[in-house]
Formats: structure tokens, C-alpha cells, sequence
């Protein structure tokens, strides 16, 4: 028997419509490139939004079609997230760290109709301009007083609407908006979400035991809007009427600290090299930056140091742990404290908030062995499944990668992990990471993670390089704070007290900086390459 609800669809005009009828006064504040600052509010994105999708209409899109952008976070790639989806369309972000010739590919694998680019991002989009075939190309007036000829001036398309626009009858399995993966390993592959996706994730991070975010909050997306949607975040906050701070390209620390002070920010998200800038900053200015109240920052990308999270808390920022990718949009686990956990001893605490965290409502995740699932006792390790309504059943048009998912439906993820008796996983590491030395494991993470809780560093990357003996040995790229000293027999000597004498890295490497993927990761196989050849003392 089949029950008595209305079907009614879950698609991203209703979060649109909700925000222009509820919250019409509720501020979006945005940065243009040389810092000046724009004050608006959902009455006017509401109003640009449905305008933007009647132009686009009007252009000739028709259901399904990609639409790329090259924005930075403002309030016109906000447009576009709702914009296009509500037409019937798919907004493709695409991501302005990967080089031209990645781009070409991942905008002709995709087939991208139409091209929403930043004026300032025009220099970008030149590089491969020969490669691709847009059929027209929107530029939105960012940093520039006027668009240049030949392109179609964002700003007029919004002003010659009609404000007549109707949403076309969307299904809320239908595509809303696609994302690539980094390719740190290979090809980029897609991940297109569904209407139905975004707006469940969406829901999920709004809850007190995940992501807490409400109509009370003022929300500044740190991360770019084209990795995986800034984290789903914007959908979020448009879902709650939160007050949205987009920065546009300027992130650096001190701007960071002076916007979070300035519009009272309550929560920001990024990946933890921003973190450790930032507290960088405010241990070299001790007392300049005060908070109205404690400030919840989101962290993901990588698992953040425990020394970072215990230091930015005496800073009245509380750091969470996300653990997620594209593939799972991403939101998957939330490093929360459970109930029985509040008294434990703060060191205890600090661990557990290090860790990848228990899954998000609707999320299964499992550790799989040769043999079987791995029991929940936080020690045996194994790849790490999942499996939920937001996360990814195929990638974008690549039959050739469906052994990515197995036979059940779970979508192997790559990393290596336990899971304790609470549910709680942990990250050990990539899979292709693990350093394999004599027959044993090594986790990199872990002598990572250990390593950048040694006060002169600021940021550490193990790696298993070839030994003639014992076929991989961890070696330690090491980035120092600045104006410190450390040795690497000084490094060894901290480590070992955490680690077996086999597990300790046989060399360190003092560098200026790590190579990163284009998300911020560390790029291993960079660093692999570089030091292939490494001659190991006999």
C-alpha cells in the first residue's frame, strides 16, 4: 500500500523560492579582486537569479545542458549555482588551478554548451580558447568597468530580463550541476549531482550533529566555489537564510582574520594549509583580532594536524574535521565528540576530533579486507566503502572506471581505514600512499600528523621512496616555521616517542614548500619522483 504524502519534488527552486520569501533582507556580502566590498541581500539575488536563468533560456538552453563557469566566490557564481540548475540546465564549475590543457579536456569530455567566466579570469580562458568550442561565452564584470568585444556582457543579459520567468517542470533526479575530481592519479573524472542530491546534503549539513549551520549564522565559504561547490555550503546557506561573506580571491590570512571580526562571522571552511596561515598570523599578533564569539571553522581536503585544532581553540576557534570527496559531494563524516565523550581528559578529546569522525544521517561507510569487512575495533584496517543518497553511482560519461564501485553498490574510495566500536573512522591513509617496508605498513599520515606537532614546523610530507633492502623506507619533506631550526636527527628523536624505531622516517629533507594538487593536497607522486634516486646511507 503505498502511503498518503504529496510527491512532491526535491529540486533547487524550492530553496530559491524559500530564500526570496523568507529572507529577503538577510545580507550576501562579497569581495571583489582589489578588496572593495559589495553589500546585497537574497531580495536582489533572488530578483538576478531568476532573471539569469530567463537569459540563459533565452540563449537557447535547453534541458540538460553544461554550462561552465570560471568564477571566483562572489555573488554571481552564487547566481549561477541556482540559476542555471533552475532552468533546466547543469552549471559546470570549473577549476581555475588545473592547467589549460586539463580544462580543454574536462570542458570537451563535458561538452560544455555555454561559458560564465570572471572578466579577470578572461587571461585564463585565452590559453585554451583554440581548443574548446563554446557556443557563447558570458563575461561577468568582476574587476572591469566593461566587457571586452565579442562576448556577451553578463550584466546586460540581467538587465534586459523580464522578470517573467517560469521553472520548468525539473525532475529531482535530473542533473544540477557537475563536478571533476582533482586527477591527482589520472584523467579528472565527473561527478554530476542530482537536484535531489544537493538538496539532501544540503539538509544534512544544516544539522546540529553535523555542519550546525542555521538562519542565526553568517557563513564565509573559504573554499573555492568550484571544489566541489565550496563543500555544499552555499546550497546550505541559501536553504537556511544564513548571512553569506564570499571573498572572491582573497584569502590571505590577515584578510581572512580581519573579515571574520568585521561581519562576525560565526563559520568558515577550507583546507588546512589556510588554517595553519592563519594561525600563523595570530601568533605573530598576539591580541589584534577579537572574536564576538567563538568561531567554527570547517577543515577538510586533509585530516588537519591535533596540534592545529588544539591550538587555534585557545584562539576561540573551534576546528571541525570533514571527511569527504567529490564523489560524495562531499560531506561524508563529521569528526564530532559523542555524548559520553564531553568529560573525557582534553588530550583524549583532541584525538578523537583528529580523527575522520562517525558518518553524516543517511551515509554507510565499511572497511573491507581480501577477506571480508573489517570488525569495528579501531585497529584492523582496510579499504574504506560507502554508500548514501548523495553519494556518486557512476562517474560523468566513464563506463571504463565502473570497477571504482562494487558489486553491492559501494563506491570504493581509495583510502585505508579503521573504524572503533562508536562508528568512528579513521583515515591511515591513500592507498597508494602507505609506505611498504620488509613486509610491513606504514601509515604517512600518521608520522605527518606527528610531525607537525613539533614546534618548528609548519608543515611535513612523508613519502615511501625505494630501498634496496627493505623495498620502501618513509622520507620526510619538511617545511620550518619561520626563523626555526630543526635537524633531522632532532625530528627522528620527537617521533620516536609515538613510534616504533621500523616506523621512524631514515631521512628528512628540508624544503621551502610542498607541492600541492590543485585542491591544496600534498602532491605525493611530485615529491616521489623527486627523490626516486634518493641514496640511502649504508
Amino acid at each position: 500500500m503505498r502511503g498518503t504524502m504529496m510527491d512532491f519534488p526535491l529540486v533547487l527552486p524550492a530553496l530559491l523560492e524559500r530564500a526570496g520569501r523568507l529572507f529577503k533582507d538577510m545580507e550576501i556580502v562579497y569581495r571583489k579582486p582589489d578588496k572593495t566590498e559589495v553589500r546585497s541581500n537574497y531580495t536582489v539575488f533572488y530578483r538576478r537569479t531568476r532573471r539569469l536563468a530567463e537569459a540563459i533560456t533565452r540563449l537557447g538552453l535547453e534541458r540538460g545542458d553544461r554550462v561552465a563557469s570560471m568564477m571566483w566566490n562572489h555573488m554571481g557564481h552564487l547566481e549561477a549555482f541556482f540559476g542555471v540548475p533552475c532552468a533546466g540546465g547543469i552549471l559546470h564549475c570549473l577549476n581555475l588551478r588545473l592547467h589549460p590543457q586539463e580544462l580543454a579536456k574536462i570542458v570537451n569530455h563535458a561538452e560544455d554548451r555555454f561559458l560564465i567566466v570572471d572578466d579577470v579570469l578572461l587571461p585564463l580562458y585565452e590559453k585554451f580558447r583554440e581548443e574548446v568550442k563554446f557556443e557563447q561565452v558570458i563575461v561577468v564584470p568582476y574587476g572591469f568597468a566593461s566587457v571586452p568585444e565579442g562576448f556577451l556582457d553578463y550584466e546586460a543579459l540581467i538587465e534586459e530580463a523580464s522578470d517573467q520567468f517560469q521553472y520548468p517542470e525539473l525532475d529531482e533526479n535530473e542533473g544540477a550541476a557537475l563536478c571533476f575530481t582533482s586527477g591527482t592519479t589520472g584523467f579528472s573524472q565527473g561527478v554530476l549531482y542530482t537536484h535531489r542530491s544537493l538538496l539532501l546534503h544540503s539538509m544534512a549539513e544544516a544539522m546540529v550533529d553535523t555542519l550546525a549551520l542555521s538562519h542565526q549564522d553568517t557563513i564565509m565559504p573559504i573554499a573555492p566555489m568550484f571544489h566541489a561547490n565550496a563543500w555544499g555550503v552555499p546550497h546550505t546557506a541559501v536553504l537556511t537564510g544564513s548571512k553569506l561573506v564570499l571573498m572572491g580571491p582573497n584569502v590571505d590570512p590577515q584578510s581572512i582574520l580581519d573579515t571574520i571580526v568585521t561581519e562576525r562571522v560565526t563559520m568558515a571552511n577550507a583546507v588546512p594549509t589556510v588554517w595553519i596561515s592563519v594561525l600563523e598570523m595570530l601568533e605573530k599578533n598576539p591580541g589584534r583580532w577579537k572574536f564576538a564569539k567563538p568561531v567554527r571553522v570547517v577543515c577538510g581536503g586533509t585530516a588537519p594536524p591535533v596540534e592545529l585544532i588544539r591550538k587555534l581553540e585557545g584562539y576561540d576557534i573551534h576546528m571541525l574535521h570533514l571527511w569527504g570527496m567529490t564523489e560524495t559531494s562531499p560531506m561524508a563524516t563529521t569528526g564530532r565528540l559523542k555524548a559520553r565523550m564531553k568529560d573525557w581528559p582534553e588530550e583524549k578529546k583532541f584525538e578523537i576530533r583528529g580523527k575522520q569522525g562517525w558518518p553524516v544521517p543517511f551515509i554507510d561507510i565499511r572497511v573491507m579486507r581480501p577477506e571480508g569487512e573489517a570488525p569495528w575495533d579501531g585497529e584492523t584496517p582496510g579499504e574504506v566503502e560507502i554508500r548514501g543518497p548523495w553519494v556518486a553511482g557512476q562517474y560523468f560519461r566513464a563506463p571504463d572506471q565502473a570497477y571504482k564501485w562494487t558489486s553491492d553498490g559501494w563506491f570504493r574510495t581509495g583510502d585505508v581505514g579503521t573504524i572503533d566500536e562508536d562508528g568512528i573512522m579513521k583515515v591511515v591513509d591513500r592507498a597508494k600512499d602507505l609506505v611498504k617496508s620488509g613486509g610491513e605498513w606504514i601509515s604517512s599520515v600518521d608520522l605527518e600528523n606527528a610531525l607537525m606537532g613539533h614546534p618548528a614546523v609548519r608543515e611535513a610530507c612523508v613519502v615511501g621512496v625505494p630501498h634496496p633492502k627493505w623495498q620502501e623506507r618513509p622520507l620526510a619533506a619538511v617545511v620550518l616555521k619561520e626563523g626555526a631550526k630543526a635537524s633531522g636527527h632532532e625530528l627522528r628523536a620527537f617521533l620516536s616517542a609515538s613510534f616504533a624505531k621500523w616506523q621512524l622516517p631514515d631521512a628528512f629533507v628540508f624544503v621551502d614548500a610542498i607541492p600541492r594538487t590543485s585542491v591544496g593536497k600534498f602532491k605525493k607522486i611530485a615529491l616521489r619522483e623527486q627523490f626516486a634516486n634518493w641514496k640511502w646511507e649504508s
